[in-house]
């Protein structure tokens, strides 16, 4: 029987996002960054003009708009714009290069594009930014130099009604980080992404009161769903421009927010950090992280130095934040929580058929949050979404509490010798090491044992560094047989475009270093 999570009772907010601040606080901080503090009226105000700009500049409801920025207030006000014009959101992962630009812009059909002026170069390098039917809005460029994003947000206001979008229409297309192929339009519709919006609302217990810092790129899910959600919750939502600890200390340390979100490898960065401190954390009610295993070390740093624990979630873009370990209730370590608010799972064998508690098996999710499709890509939506339900590609487990357990995703485990070996399991054992900065751990094709483990790693400069004998060690204390057989050191571990460790160009490597 599948499992459930509690009933969805928080309503969704995405036809008046940031309706509660705007009439409880008008005048109160709503969006604050380094150099930017902006209230509920002025923000409501900006996003307003923007919405009606874009309207006048001839676009539609339904017409998809992409943006090309980093971590900027501006990013923020253009979303807000895009929902209050029925326009589908198109963000573009901010590393993106010509030919990635031009992949996301043909894929999504968009009219217009939104950029930062710092990569002027880069569009002009791009075929289909040429192509757009409505050109491109530039931000931080000079005056006369075609639309600028701050003379938009600053046209007078007018009484000229805003259009009523359809529940059913595109609100955003996001792009999957392309690990098993190229990327994907994930499609969320305003009724989709308002669920997304309630479900995290009510499972993180967010109020008013609360202040979050994303720590991630709002180009991604994770940063616009939390930056977003804040918003609706009438919480105050602070902006990082980037994820290492000059940027993130000195907003912690000015506006003391209750809750903090990174993915691991940042948060990671963030304790590490000499000059973080326990006091930096003293406002946190609720930290967690997600997007990748939390590994046990960095779940000890993080206590040490902040006196509680990171809280574990489990998400995708395909279907928002899916599990919790509750705030208010108990947090279980290396579990990634329980199912949130208006969510349902069936974990499954090959077969199809549900698995015994406590046994591993494929994670399928329904629930009102999950996107309707890919965006014009028929197929990968049949392949994915099966009578309803959502084919994650993950491999979990639950216990007899429904607290669930990550297994790794089903196209990376390892199969040595005829036993699955989850990679991220055997990357928390090298990471055990002081020495260890970061790690990736891939399976290496070899005749007698079907595929070999194998670790690449990056080292901490501040501690000595170990032969391969000694990470192999330190492994097998804690996983066995599952060690790595192998070590290869790097001087930079591989990224994807959400900042996760690569692995599928570590799999490339392996190959050109074979052939």
């Amino acid at each position: 029987m599948p499992l459930a999570g509690p009933a969805l009772t928080t309503p969704s907010p995405i036809d008046d996002l940031i309706g509660h601040g705007l009439r409880t606080k008008p005048d109160e901080l709503a969006l604050v960054s380094a150099e930017t503090e902006l209230s509920w009226r002025e923000l409501d105000r900006q996003s307003d003009a923007l919405a009606r700009a874009y309207l006048g500049i001839g676009l539609a409801p339904g017409d998809r708009v992409a943006s090309l920025m980093p971590n900027r207030p501006a990013l923020v006000i253009h979303y807000l714009a895009c929902l209050k014009g029925g326009l589908a959101a198109t963000p573009l992962n901010y590393r993106y290069m010509p030919p990635e630009i031009d992949h996301a812009l043909q894929v999504s059909g968009a009219a217009l594009l939104l950029h930062h002026a710092e990569r002027d170069a880069d569009i002009a390098a791009s075929v289909w930014a040429e192509r757009l039917p409505l050109g491109v809005v530039r931000y931080k460029t000079a005056a006369g130099a075609g639309r600028r994003f701050e003379e938009l947000v600053a046209q007078p206001p007018t009484d000229d009604p805003l259009p009523t979008p359809e529940p059913d229409g595109p609100a955003f297309i996001y792009f999957t980080s392309g690990s098993t192929g190229r990327p994907k339009g994930v499609t969320h519709s305003r009724r989709s992404f308002g669920a997304m919006i309630a479900a995290a609302i009510q499972g993180m217990e967010m109020t008013p009161a609360d202040t979050m810092l994303p720590g991630a790129s709002f180009s991604h899910i994770g940063g616009s769903l939390f930056g977003l959600l804040t918003l609706a919750a009438g919480g105050r939502l602070v902006i990082p421009r980037a994820t290492d600890g000059h940027e993130v200390l000195p907003l912690l340390r000015r506006f003391a927010p209750t809750v903090l979100w990174m993915l691991p490898a940042a948060l990671a960065a963030l304790v590490r950090d000499h000059d973080a401190s326990p006091s930096d954390f003293a406002s946190i009610r609720f930290c967690f992280s997600g997007g990748d295993k939390v590994a046990e070390e960095l779940e000890r740093e993080f206590t040490a130095l902040a006196g509680f624990p990171i809280e574990e979630g489990y998400g995708m873009t395909e279907i928002g934040a899916a599990t919790l370990n509750p705030p208010s209730g108990e947090c279980r370590l290396g579990s990634i929580g329980r199912l949130s608010p208006g969510y349902e799972a069936s974990i499954r064998d090959d077969s199809g058929a549900e698995v015994p508690t406590g046994a591993p098996g494929q994670l399928w999710v329904r629930s009102p949050a999950d996107a309707p499709g890919y965006w014009n890509n028929p197929q990968a939506t049949a392949e994915t979404i099966v009578d309803g339900w959502l084919d994650t590609g993950d491999l979990v487990r639950a216990d007899a509490d429904g607290y669930l357990w990550f297994c790794g995703r089903k196209k990376q485990i390892i199969i040595h010798d005829g036993s699955n070996i989850c990679p991220q399991e055997v990357e928390e054992a090298v990471a055990a090491h002081p020495a260890v900065d970061q790690v990736g751990v891939i399976g290496v094709h070899d005749l007698a044992h079907g595929e070999i483990v194998r670790a690449y790693v990056t080292l901490n400069p501040d501690v000595p560094p170990p032969t391969a004998a000694d990470l192999i060690g330190t492994a097998r204390e804690h996983v066995g047989y599952k060690a790595p057989e192998e070590i290869v050191l790097l001087e930079a571990m591989p990224l994807n475009a959400t900042g996760k460790i690569d692995r599928m160009r570590l799999k490339q490597m392996a190959e050109e270093n074979l052939r």
